[in-house]
């Protein structure tokens, strides 16, 4: 077992549960995780908890993007499988930030069946995009966001806590879209690289 990794997948749950945090017990529960996890890590690695602590808010590391993955999932009718958010009311193709200790392709996987309850499997990358180059609304992380293409296996079409509901979509009637996490020509672009796989992979 991979003891190094899994305390590091602790640590970013607990991080993930500060940001979410809705009280002073939360908040003190998560940052007890974060300590623990330092420690263990520290004993592993035979280094003191304080060499650990510049991995919170590191002042002298170079800054690296933020990771976004997305599934572009048609049915028999082309249609594009979609949910919708309940922070804002609004549908993107299902995804979210990569998360620590899984692959960009298990984390895709994982979020469709989080946000649609289907089972799916993965195809292949259709995109690469870097958010900076696309109209998105203003947001404080540079993000880059990876796109694949998946197929559905199982499961069975349903919302979750921060998803509304799921439904299929024609690329040509999108409903109203979360433009922070999807943009209409990004989703038509992705659409026709799905139905032409002898194209290349489009970057940026």
């Amino acid at each position: 077992m991979d003891y190094i990794n899994t305390f590091k997948k602790i640590k970013a749950l607990a991080e993930i549960g500060l940001v979410y945090a809705q009280n002073g017990y939360e908040v003190e529960r998560n940052q007890e995780l974060i300590n623990i996890s330092k420690e263990l890590i520290a004993a592993i690695a035979q280094q003191p908890v304080k060499v650990f602590d510049s991995f919170d808010f590191p002042p002298k590391e170079y800054p690296t993007p933020k990771v976004d993955v997305r599934a572009l999932i048609l049915n028999d009718k082309d249609e594009i499988l979609m949910a919708k958010e309940k922070m804002d009311g609004r549908w993107s193709i299902p995804g979210g930030w990569a998360d620590i200790g899984h692959s960009p392709s298990e984390v895709v996987l994982k979020e469709v069946k989080e946000e649609t309850g289907l089972i799916a499997s993965t195809e292949r990358v259709l995109a690469i995009y870097d958010k900076r180059c696309h109209p998105h609304p203003p947001q404080p992380w540079y993000v880059y966001k990876i796109m694949f293409l998946c197929k559905v296996k199982g499961g069975e079409l349903r919302g979750n806590f921060d998803i509304e509901e799921a439904g299929w979509f024609a690329v040509d009637n999108l409903p109203p879209l979360s433009e922070d996490r999807i943009l209409a020509s990004q989703i038509k672009e992705l659409f026709h690289l799905a139905k032409h796989p002898e194209l290349p992979v489009v970057c940026d």
